[in-house]
């Protein structure tokens, strides 16, 4: 691993303890119109035009125990994710598959969501598509293999409690047809022919859930 510090990792981080810190003074980050007013997903208000809200949800948190645990995760797995894509592609990775796991939610939760898991979950899918991309790289094979197993943990235990599990998987397909679109040229060339079909995949993907989304929520 790099010497060099996670900028984009950390900034992240900050930038989320600043708003569980901001939620915390102005009432709660557990307080349902709090979560609201801070920029929760709320499908009825992202359908009436309030499109941000597919955006601001992956840095507000529901409780220190979910901030922490997010947290944690932000910087162990984006420490490496940033050191293997470059700062600036594991950003667009970060926000994209955030953005595509809360799609996802909007189509097929019906509840109030918020939390950075959806971009996380992303770069567990970025990670994915590393060990799919370049199989004889020791390293990135193994710590792959890894990933696939705490992933498939984390999706069961999903369906066990109420966490967003279409958030999760929207952002686990995001984060691995990003990981193909931005490309991590530190490590391997990646065939131009995936980068076009990831793109066009995702693209046609992510638009018709959030077309079925739209559907769901005004009829």
């Amino acid at each position: 691993m790099s010497k060099k510090r996670p900028k984009m990792t950390i900034m992240l981080i900050v930038i989320n303890i600043a708003m569980y810190l901001l939620m915390t003074v102005a009432g709660g980050s557990t307080n349902p119109n709090i979560l609201i007013e801070f920029g929760a997903k709320d499908n009825a208000l992202i359908a009436a035009g309030q499109i941000w809200r597919l955006f601001t949800p992956m840095f507000l948190h529901i409780g220190f125990q979910h901030i922490v645990l997010n947290m944690v995760t932000l910087y162990f797995l984006g420490m490496q994710i940033e050191y293997l894509f470059g700062p600036w592609r594991f950003l667009v990775i970060y926000l994209a598959s955030g953005i595509c796991g809360n799609i996802a939610s909007f189509a097929f939760t019906p509840a109030i969501s918020a939390g950075a898991s959806t971009a996380l979950f992303g770069l567990f899918g970025a990670y994915l598509m590393l060990g799919e991309s370049f199989r004889d790289d020791p390293y990135i094979r193994t710590i792959a293999k890894q990933f696939l197993v705490l992933v498939v943990l984390n999706l069961l235990s999903d369906l066990t409690g109420s966490i967003d599990l279409w958030g999760h998987l929207g952002g686990l397909i995001g984060g691995f047809l990003l990981g193909y679109v931005v490309g991590a040229p530190q490590i391997g060339k990646v065939e131009t022919h995936k980068r076009w079909l990831a793109l066009v995949g995702l693209v046609l993907l992510f638009t018709a859930i959030f077309v079925r989304g739209m559907h769901t929520a005004t009829a």
